[in-house]
């Protein structure tokens, strides 16, 4: 039987929880939606991720407005994807001034964020049934990696001193996307790490680069961190419960591709490839949110990439649509 495509048929909102980490930190995560992170100094307040919308944007807005009247200053975006970007305008009537992202980020803004921001509101229409409140594509003002200064291009790893608490921004390696950044407050080890990490939520790969991804999440590993805000999922304290989160991406990511390779070397067309992949998958994985929308993307991409396309093809509505249909009984 045909699925619903997508998030179609997930209309229900989630249960949404604002918790603190860490003197500084604080976690915004709903039930396998996209998460924020705040940090919240003694003059300035970066916020990780923007949701999806204004309208969105201004709910997490509220629940800072309970703990601080700080401006909030900065806005990170973890990487390039409508779901967690498009609702940064709202944050420039907070004193926003500052919208941070990676070299690689900013590429494929470039590239394809015209198409991603239509691709994912046909994705997910209950994270945009307020889409009339986006003015448009989130670029950055300051741009990690790239080397002209006078561009807001910021060369290497970028300290922002929030007021009594630093934040370490850097891109630790291709992953979720080409441009994945994480944001590091080393003196509480809270890591932000976007959809680097996930845990007990569907790891979208549709634009992901599997081969380096684990080699990525050990440079996370490396950081020791004691509490982690992952993409989705709920906020894991505990070194334990971060290795925990670690361990289920890249459980997640290796399977995923070395079932890919094993349809590519076979032979297999996309959709038997996807048959293969869920005898592995399925058992395993198949319980958790949106599990059912990530895998047709996720093997999709794995079968590209196991047959040598490097950059992941652009995902458009169209596309979406036709390679939905195509794996459908």
């Amino acid at each position: 039987m045909s699925k619903a495509f997508a998030s179609q048929a997930d209309l229900a909102d989630k249960k949404i929880t604002f918790e603190q980490l860490s003197p500084h930190c604080w976690a915004y995560t709903a039930e396998g939606d996209p998460n924020s992170g705040v940090i919240i100094g003694e003059k300035f307040i970066m916020v990780s991720d923007a949701t999806a919308t204004p309208a969105m944007a201004r709910d997490l807005i509220a629940r800072i407005r309970e703990v601080s009247d700080k401006p909030i200053k900065y806005v990170l975006l973890t990487h390039y994807h409508a779901v967690r970007v498009l609702g940064a305008s709202a944050f420039f009537a907070e004193g926003a001034t500052e919208i941070i992202a990676s070299q690689g980020t900013q590429e494929l803004i470039v590239e394809r964020g015209k198409e991603d921001m239509q691709s994912e509101m046909d994705r997910f229409p209950r994270l945009f049934r307020n889409a009339e409140s986006v003015p448009g594509l989130t670029w950055p003002t300051m741009v990690i990696g790239g080397g002209d200064p006078t561009r807001g291009e910021v060369p290497g790893k970028l300290v922002v001193d929030l007021g009594g608490v630093k934040v370490q921004i850097w891109h630790p390696g291709p992953g979720h996307t080409r441009g994945d950044t994480i944001a590091w407050v080393e003196e509480e080890k809270v890591l932000y790490s976007g959809d680097l990490v996930e845990f007990e939520a569907g790891v979208y790969t549709g634009d992901a680069h599997l081969e380096e991804w684990p080699a990525t999440l050990e440079a996370l590993r490396a950081l020791k961190a004691e509490a982690i805000v992952p993409g989705r999922g709920e906020a894991m304290k505990g070194r334990s419960e971060v290795e925990r989160a670690l361990d289920y991406t890249k459980q997640w990511v290796e399977t995923l591709y070395r079932c890919a390779c094993e349809a590519a070397a076979a032979d297999m067309d996309l959709k038997q490839a996807m048959a293969h992949t869920r005898k592995s998958m399925d058992p395993v994985f198949g319980h958790v949110f949106i599990y059912e929308h990530c895998l047709p993307f996720d093997v999709s991409r794995a079968y590209d990439e196991a047959r040598g396309i490097k950059n992941p093809r652009i995902w458009t509505a169209e596309r979406d649509k036709e390679m939905w249909a195509s794996l459908q009984d």
